[in-house]
């Protein structure tokens, strides 16, 4: 299991010793971090497996690479750090890599998303665990996925290793959308699917979270690169920016308290301006103000 985190001591501190919760432990935890402080040492004691930690530049791509260099494992299990499994999701991802080995990599279904809102307090994000928990007694259910999430997604070793495969250290920070270039990588490799039987919920924390002009930048920037470098279609590519920028263009003028969508705004129209000029590049946001 790998998890890479930045600046949220207090929800990492918190949410990692609820892995102890899992019916079916992980052999072992990596904790990438950008500096000793994001972690209370202590919050492991309770683990009954190894915890390894690893200190790394920002970046999430940067950081789940470092992870990949350090593991080994036949499978990884990437989650965010406000991110709530289900007390099978363990046993059950086990079960779905064994039983199936032409799946590469696996997602899980996402209960509740705190990201497309104000966030899930730790306390709710377990409640609404216990709620759906019935769901593991339906069949289980299988679909073809264009990309895993990222918050939880899990891959078999070996096709990152027959690929020679890792995250684009190209998307910087945040790695907007670097869950899309991965899969579609792993995707020559094996099926990439989504399980109904994995559950969790994500927090969508929002402290530490990459600035509002930085973010926006990357909506336009990170498409235009993918789609470059024929990792997400053009179809895909296209609507994302879109939707975007549609979203942030109708909400400034009445934006959630959240959301920065001013500054996401005069991100979007900052790439453009670079596109234009040929000066478009996702490292350019490690520049903005």
């Amino acid at each position: 299991m790998g998890i890479p985190s930045c600046g949220r001591r207090d929800i990492l501190s918190a949410v990692l010793p609820l892995i102890a919760r899992q019916t079916r432990q992980p052999d072992e935890i990596y904790v990438c971090l950008s500096s000793p402080e994001d972690m209370d040492p202590s919050c492991t004691d309770m683990l009954a497996c190894p915890v390894t930690v690893i200190l790394s530049e920002r970046g999430l791509c940067r950081q789940r690479n470092r992870i990949l260099a350090a593991v080994n494992a036949d499978i990884i299990l990437f989650l965010d750090d406000d991110f709530l499994m289900a007390p099978s999701y363990l046993s059950e991802l086990l079960e779905l890599f064994v039983g199936k080995p032409d799946v590469a990599m696996c997602t899980g279904t996402v209960i509740a998303d705190g990201i497309i809102g104000p966030g899930i307090a730790i306390d709710d994000g377990l409640e609404m665990i216990e709620a759906g928990l019935p769901w593991p007694d339906l069949p289980e259910t299988f679909a073809p996925i264009y990309s895993a999430y990222g918050c939880n997604m899990a891959v078999r070793t070996d096709a990152i290793r027959r690929g020679g495969l890792r995250f684009d250290e190209n998307l910087p920070l945040y790695g907007w959308l670097e869950d899309v270039d991965f899969s579609r990588l792993v995707a020559k490799h094996g099926r990439v699917v989504r399980s109904s039987k994995l559950l969790g919920v994500h927090l969508g924390t929002k402290k530490a979270r990459t600035s509002g002009i930085k973010f926006g930048y990357s909506q336009i920037a990170n498409p235009i690169y993918l789609m470059r470098k024929h990792t997400m279609s053009i179809r895909h590519a296209t609507v994302q920016m879109a939707r975007n920028l549609i979203a942030n263009s109708v909400r400034v003028w009445n934006p959630e308290p959240w959301i920065d969508r001013k500054g996401r705004l005069r991100g979007n129209v900052r790439a453009f301006l670079d596109l234009l000029t040929g000066r478009l590049a996702p490292q350019n946001v490690e520049r903005l103000e």
